[in-house]
């Protein structure tokens, strides 16, 4: 929480010093802006008789934007997003009894909701066109996992059980934070299509004794600037 207190002030100066600086032909403008996640999570190898193959998951992002001018075709925009993050994986194991194996198979979605905090230093190659790149600041909201497990016994028979769990957030690092790249078009005077491909820098877990696991995530969407 202090990390995202610490970004949230950082942010606050920004805007403060750029608005002493900002000329009235470019004023500080505020939007909305909301979206399509594809995240997933850096894939842990794991260990002989276990298999993990991660796949892009399904989400979305909403949330509100301040644009701040800092010079001729720079600008500071911070945001405050929900960010929906996380995975679909699917895991197998193998169990060895004597010389008979025992598989087990779970598909599931992992799902991390964020309170999200991008501090994006935009330049604008054209008036209408931006690029960006900047840190991203997050805390943990909730998480959650729903799939199926299915087993398979020596004799070949299968059966298929669905699950729906809560993560508890003792497991789990409350700060997340990332680096963003991205760009995006103005239609309009108000209203733009955003594209951002966002790195996690952090570990996903608190104990990991393993590869560290971090969320990435493609967003795509519309914001809208009120003028």
């Amino acid at each position: 929480m202090k990390k995202l207190i610490l970004g949230l002030a950082f942010a606050g100066s920004l805007l403060v010093h750029a608005q002493e600086k900002t000329k009235s032909s470019s004023p500080v403008t505020f939007g909305v802006k909301a979206g399509l996640n594809a995240s997933t999570l850096s894939q842990y190898d794991g260990y002989d008789g276990y298999d993990n193959d991660q796949k892009m998951k399904a989400g979305f992002n909403a949330g509100v934007f301040v644009n701040i001018p800092v010079a001729e075709k720079f600008s500071i925009q911070p945001e405050l997003l929900f960010n929906q993050l996380g995975s679909k994986s699917e895991e197998k194991y193998e169990f060895f009894i004597n010389s008979d194996v025992l598989r087990q198979k779970f598909d599931y979605k992992t799902t991390l909701n964020y309170l999200s905090l991008p501090v994006m230093v935009q330049y604008n190659i054209l008036p209408q066109l931006y690029v960006e790149a900047g840190p991203e600041f997050g805390i943990l909201l909730s998480g959650k996992t729903k799939g199926d497990a299915t087993m398979t016994n020596i004799s070949g028979n299968t059966s298929t059980q669905s699950f729906s769990n809560n993560i508890s957030k003792d497991i789990l690092n409350k700060f997340n934070f990332g680096i963003g790249i991205g760009a995006g078009y103005y239609f309009t005077q108000n209203l733009a299509a955003t594209a951002r491909f966002t790195a996690g820098i952090t570990d996903v877990y608190k104990h990991n004794t393993g590869d560290a696991i971090r969320n990435n995530a493609v967003q795509i969407g519309l914001a809208y600037k009120f003028k």
